[in-house]
């Protein structure tokens, strides 16, 4: 199982960067994928996910109405639309695969599948 992040740059604030991740194997294999992100000395956080089928999304509310995750099962991608961005959004974007999600689909731990990560730095 192998996840591939890209998409990240350096963009001015108010700008946008699309974040694709890309999934070998059966996607249908999949509950949830998932997007966080690591700040420069911060914990890793997560910022959205959504189920397979696309049905079940979640955001959190620090990119809600400015994120939007969505995928495209043919092609074996997820994407993240980063619209609006500040400054305060700059990290390393990973995106995350889970089987099941027996808790929080907040929680990182819920995904065992991770990317190598993608830069985002949004310069104010």
């Amino acid at each position: 199982v192998q996840l591939q992040a890209s998409g990240g740059g350096l963009v001015q604030a108010g700008g946008s960067l699309r974040l694709s991740c890309a999934f070998s194997g059966d996607i249908f294999a999949y509950r949830a994928m998932g997007w966080f992100r690591q700040a420069p000395g911060k914990e890793r956080e997560f910022v959205a996910a959504i189920s397979w089928k696309g049905g079940t999304i979640y955001y959190a509310d620090s990119v809600k109405g400015r994120f939007t995750i969505s995928g495209d099962n043919a092609k074996n991608t997820r994407y993240l639309q980063m619209n609006s961005l500040k400054p305060e959004d700059t990290a390393v974007y990973y995106c995350a695969a889970a089987t099941i999600i027996a808790g929080s689909w907040y929680d990182s731990n819920e995904y065992e599948y991770w990317g190598q990560g993608t830069q985002g730095t949004v310069s104010s």
